[in-house]
């Protein structure tokens, strides 16, 4: 697994040359890895990872398979594509040994995998990633992405035949990638960890989907039980209260289907006109029965209104008339009293 060379006293690997060129430090990715490629720099008697030479985004890993399961003695390598968002969104993680429990050159399917954005915390890093690959080894398929069945004698088998396994795109022998094995209490730690850490991630990604498929259907019933419940409301209440101006517009409708339902006459130089005189003629026919029935819609007003100003007339007829007849009724007792 090739390492990235390190300066003197420095805490941090050196940056080589050709990373320098190809991507920016300052990029928060990029900080991310080149701190996880430092702290995972020495392999470990259960994993190791390290990124490629040439690509800082593509890392290749070694695990060990988990105690006491059908998996134990067999050693695994894989790659891990972290994309540019990382560590915001998780890696997708390709077995390349042959293994019983996940196709190999194929993007599996985890909690922790590409395929679940949703149950990602930035939080976690590529050693949560590779403690979670040993622990969800011995568990079930279940369908899921690049999962596979296997029997236990023929994942035995594969495991036997992992330790010969020699990748060829970095190099790496299963029989050096990893420290020896010990009984020490820092490996038992390791696999309770692993152990845990599959248990805490498969039980929030069983959350996450039950609360998905609970708040879908019983949002999509509340919903449609208000709005079947709104609906005789609103019919009740337009049966009760008629709105004038619907009522007004029904009339307009009415009489303009009615007027639509009346054939036009076709003349007969109808064909001999052009696309565009048909459509223009078209519209004018439209247009007539329309502007009828607004006037006929608007005639009750005008009539309204003419009653008014006659009625109005005649009052005031008769208030000259009685002021004339008043003027002359004292013009009269005038001439008497001289």
């Amino acid at each position: 697994m090739p390492e990235l060379p390190r300066r003197e006293g420095a805490s941090e690997p050196a940056v080589p040359a050709a990373m320098e060129a190809r991507y920016n430090l300052k990029s928060p990715a990029v900080k991310r890895l080149m701190k996880e490629a430092a702290e995972l720099k020495d392999p470990t008697d259960h994993y190791h990872a390290q990124p490629l030479e040439d690509n800082l985004f593509e890392w290749h890993f070694t695990v060990r398979g988990p105690p006491d399961s059908d998996f134990d003695g067999g050693i695994y390598h894989g790659r891990i594509v972290l994309p540019p968002e990382y560590p915001m969104k998780p890696p997708s993680i390709i077995l390349l040994t042959p293994n019983g429990r996940f196709e190999v050159g194929k993007k599996i399917c985890l909690s922790i995998s590409g395929h679940h954005p949703e149950t990602w915390q930035p939080s976690w890093s590529i050693r949560t990633a590779l403690l979670a690959i040993i622990g969800f080894m011995p568990t079930k398929g279940e369908g899921a992405i690049g999962s596979l069945d296997y029997t236990p004698e023929e994942r035995r088998a594969l495991a036997k035949k992992s330790q010969d396994f020699c990748c060829e795109m970095c190099g790496t022998s299963m029989k050096t990638a990893l420290l020896p094995l010990t009984s020490g209490s820092v490996s038992s730690q390791a696999d309770k960890e692993a152990k845990e850490l599959a248990r805490q991630i498969s039980f929030k990604a069983e959350v996450n989907s039950s609360r998905r498929s609970d708040a879908g259907p019983s949002n999509t019933s509340g919903l449609n039980h208000s709005a079947a419940s709104r609906e005789p409301q609103q019919d009740g209440a337009a049966r009760a209260f008629p709105d004038p101006a619907s009522a007004t517009s029904e009339a307009q409708s009415s009489s303009a289907v009615a007027g639509q339902e009346r054939p036009p006459a076709v003349s007969s130089t109808t064909t001999s006109m052009s696309p565009r005189q048909r459509r223009a003629q078209q519209q004018s026919q439209r247009r007539v029965p329309t502007s009828g029935d607004f006037n006929r819609a608007q005639q009750p007003r005008v009539n309204t209104n003419h009653t008014g100003s006659t009625v109005l007339i005649v009052l005031l007829t008769f208030a000259l008339a009685a002021l004339i007849f008043r003027r002359i009724c004292l013009a009269n007792e005038y001439v008497f009293e001289l």
